[in-house]
């Protein structure tokens, strides 16, 4: 029996783990099907992590964080988690090889994913000219001419990251104003080889048997036009990975919203006694790496007081 199961291996389950078992909990599990770290690891730079100075990518910041939490004993179960339940006061943590484990408490953080943007050959080209992670694809088109969809912090940092490497950037995004930090669209702005195409959607990808081509946008007045580009990068939000609390009747295990983020309070409490909810996949989440450790940090010290007040 587990004290605590983690289910997700990014900044909030790597530090869950950390404060979990740093505090005394003897017996506690990550769960993660890959390697842990989660999406920021796919972050070509990182300025604003706390204490973090000089060009810094997200694989460099989370690189360490693994064996800091393994020391303190922090067990990591590279298996996929399917489902969560629970009977009684016990959790059931349903494995993707059939198995299952029992858990006094669980702390999810399974994150979110980037969402298609839903234009006419997105799904046909993804992976043969469309992206939605400059870091890994970008140096393929190294003194090319690429695209970037989008208007927020994402979408903004990853056309400077491509601006290092690509001969232009154009910038397409559905307003003439960016959802972005100030100092980052000043920096888009004073970019040479980024342009700006405003006020404009993604109308179509086309390409041939080799890939892309190019992309046709629509501006506001319904004109079209073409640009000519072998790469397309789309940074417009994510989805919630909530997979993991969908019962078997299809209903959740505790209480979400309509846009499928789990209800917490600010103890990071679910509706379920013993379940806690953090970092991107929360209601009202920043979407910051910081505040994803934090909420791991605020779900471990409860789990600990929750499991001891459950055991003694």
């Amino acid at each position: 029996m587990l004290d605590c199961a983690i289910i997700g291996g990014g900044p909030a389950g790597l530090t869950a783990g950390l404060y979990t078992t740093r505090g005394g909990l003897e017996n506690v599990t990550m769960f993660e099907k890959g390697m842990p770290g989660g999406q920021i690891t796919q972050s070509s730079e990182i300025e604003n992590y706390p204490g973090v100075t000089g060009e810094i990518t997200g694989m460099d910041l989370m690189m360490p964080w693994p064996e800091q939490c393994q020391k303190f004993g922090l067990k990591h179960a590279m298996v996929e988690v399917t489902r969560v339940s629970k009977e009684g006061d016990i959790f059931k943590i349903h494995k993707g090889d059939g198995t299952i484990e029992e858990a006094h408490s669980v702390i999810i953080g399974t994150g979110s994913s980037p969402r298609r943007a839903g234009f006419a050959g997105e799904d046909e080209f993804f992976g043969r000219g469309v992206s939605t992670c400059a870091t890994c694809d970008g140096f393929f088109y190294k003194g090319k001419e690429v695209a970037v969809i989008g208007g927020g912090d994402t979408a903004l940092e990853e056309a400077l990251y491509l601006a290092k490497i690509c001969s232009k950037v154009y910038l397409i995004h559905r307003r003439d104003t960016f959802r972005s930090a100030p100092n980052t669209v000043e920096r888009i702005k004073r970019t040479q080889n980024i342009e700006l195409v405003l006020n404009s959607i993604p109308d179509e990808v086309y390409g041939d048997k080799m890939g892309v081509t190019g992309i046709r946008v629509k501006n506001n007045d319904g004109e079209l036009r073409d640009i000519e580009v072998p790469g397309v990068f789309t940074f417009v939000g994510n989805d919630v990975n909530n997979q993991t609390l969908i019962q078997e009747d299809g209903s959740f295990l505790c209480d979400v919203n309509k846009s499928g983020e789990v209800i917490v309070d600010i103890s990071m409490k679910t509706s379920v006694e013993g379940l806690y909810a953090t970092g991107d996949m929360r209601i009202a989440a920043p979407k910051q790496v910081v505040s994803a450790a934090g909420d791991g940090a605020v779900a471990a010290l409860q789990v600990i007081s929750y499991v001891d007040e459950k055991l003694n």
